[in-house]
């Protein structure tokens, strides 16, 4: 065997180690042309590589060529040595570099006394990429060997090729369907996203933005169930933290000691049980925005570290020394009267107004009930892209919907919304549907209240004074036929015809809509 030949084997035996580890195609690639250094003397060995996206070559990696060199150099189609090598399809066996007219010495590293192989890379017969190197010049007379070594490595090469290829692809897919996904999320968070046209919810998203514009802390402020959390959402993607992190945190859900360690982190060895080091909620948030949900519920101790973190955006972890700097907006919710809980002494008066420099407040479903019917219809089609299944919601079943106190804002009209989908037999909820019709309202067992009538069919059936000689129009059945009723008697006044009614007119106007009603003009 000659010695070429015993070195190509060597070669081919220290590559082969390198495809066996968990590394990034490049370095992989790296380690190959130093393999052919070390074993078969092949210098200024270098591997190129086609821009799908411009079709210009790229240098992927070179051995003992300088970095900097080589980074952002680009050949153009059919430029060059390595443009031949890869327009052509053909290996090159130059026996001197420097005599030959095709070199374009674009990096200045060749001894022009040296010869140079140089292969194309084929993937699936494609040319992806080429392989060069220079030789000593002594091995002049034995090129064709050297060039029949290098389509074998050539061959190899093409396989950590095809795993770049991939990666880059990968990484692109994952980048791109990040961009997406947080694309989607701003614009389901964009404030004309909330359901809600009254006047009170107007001012809210008027507020939400105009806020999100500022880095000052806001308070969200309303009962349980009124949304608070969404409108910290809204804040944060309305704003230029959007591309940062949201944290939210639970404050009444965890002991004093716990929400301690959750907010702060700890080091490892900090307590029984801290097996390695854990990075807090607002580490985790940094560059971002924190949501403090229930924040009144908080211990006037724990208020006292939030107010420190608070002031000078510093914390030490628990066990920890290191003072850590964060840069974190803070969005604080609650359900609890804060002045009433400040002049108890139960929450600190200096972290109240830390926090509450730009109060919103959200009112109770029961005093905006205008939003009902469109939170209605959101909540239907959210269940039709659950369940595939397109809902809707007849005139009197809304009506009773409308006449509930709402105890449990926002979120018991979902429940409420939900069950009564899963009862339907069809497509249609009808007002049997509706929990509040069988004396099955959450809201009425719980605080004796929901529907606002003693029973369950009187908020269904408005009364109205009329003649003998008419019928009545609690005795029309038809919902639509009754509300056409209605306006015909109240010449097509749709005020009017919503006081026969006992409805508003934004109510009247919306079963209009809804029931498909040709409006006359008298």
């Amino acid at each position: 065997m000659s010695d070429l030949n015993k070195r190509a084997i060597d070669a081919i035996f220290n590559i082969s180690s390198c495809f066996g580890k968990d590394k990034h195609p490049n370095l992989i690639l790296q380690e190959i042309l130093e393999a052919l250094e070390t074993t078969l003397d092949y210098r200024k060995g270098m591997v190129t590589m086609i821009d799908p996206d411009s079709g210009d070559i790229l240098i992927e990696a070179a051995q003992g060529i300088d970095k900097k060199l080589w980074s952002d150099i680009r050949y153009r189609k059919g430029e060059g040595i390595t443009g031949i090598i890869m327009d052509s399809g053909e290996s090159l066996a130059i026996p001197l570099v420097g005599k030959d007219p095709r070199f374009v010495h674009r990096l200045g590293i060749y001894n022009p006394e040296s010869a140079f192989v140089g292969v194309p890379i084929v993937i699936e017969e494609k040319i992806i990429g080429s392989l060069g190197f220079t030789i000593d010049p002594a091995e002049r007379y034995q090129l064709s060997k050297h060039e029949m070594i290098a389509r074998l490595f050539a061959n190899l090469i093409g396989g950590v090729m095809s795993r770049l290829l991939k990666a880059e692809k990968e990484k692109e897919d994952i980048i791109r369907e990040k961009d997406k996904l947080h694309y989607e999320l701003k614009g389901k968070m964009r404030v004309d996203n909330m359901v809600g046209t009254s006047k009170v919810m107007r001012a809210v998203f008027e507020n939400i933005q105009q806020v999100a514009k500022w880095n000052t802390p806001v308070l969200v402020r309303g009962e349980s169930g009124t949304g608070k959390e969404l409108v910290a959402k809204g804040i944060h993607y309305q704003s230029l933290r959007s591309e940062g992190p949201f944290v939210k945190m639970n404050c009444a859900a965890l002991p004093d000691n716990l929400i301690e360690s959750e907010l702060f982190g700890y080091e490892k060895g900090a307590f029984t049980g801290a097996v390695a080091r854990k990075p807090g909620r607002f580490e985790l948030a940094h560059k971002g925005t924190l949501f403090l949900d229930e924040v009144g519920d908080t211990s006037p101790a724990f208020q006292a570290k939030l107010l420190r973190v608070l002031q000078e955006g510093q914390f030490e972890r628990l066990g920890g020394t290191q003072t850590i700097t964060v840069d974190v907006r803070i969005i604080a919710a609650t359900n609890v009267n804060l002045e009433q809980a400040v002049s108890e002494n139960k929450f600190r008066e200096d972290l109240y107004y830390r926090l509450n420099v730009m109060p919103i407040f959200l009112m109770p479903l029961r005093e905006r009930k205008e939003d009902i019917p469109y939170l209605v219809d959101h909540f239907l089609k959210q269940l039709e892209k659950e369940s595939g299944r397109k809902f809707s919601i007849d005139a009197e079943a809304l009506n009773t919907l409308e006449q509930c106190d709402w105890k449990g804002n926002v979120r018991e009209l979902e429940n409420c919304v939900q069950r009564s989908a899963v009862t339907s037999k069809g497509d249609v909820i009808k007002n049997n549907n509706i929990p509040c019709s069988t004396n099955q309202c959450f809201n009425r067992l719980l605080h004796n209240g929901g529907c606002g009538a003693a029973t369950p069919t009187a908020v269904t059936k408005p009364s109205v004074a009329s003649d003998n000689n008419e019928t009545k129009l609690e005795e029309i059945a038809n919902e639509r036929d009754r509300v056409i009723a209605a306006l015909d008697r109240s010449g097509w006044v749709q005020a009017k015809a919503a006081r026969l009614l006992n409805m508003t007119p934004r109510q009247i106007a919306y079963r209009i809509i809804k029931l498909n009603i040709e409006v006359k003009s008298l």
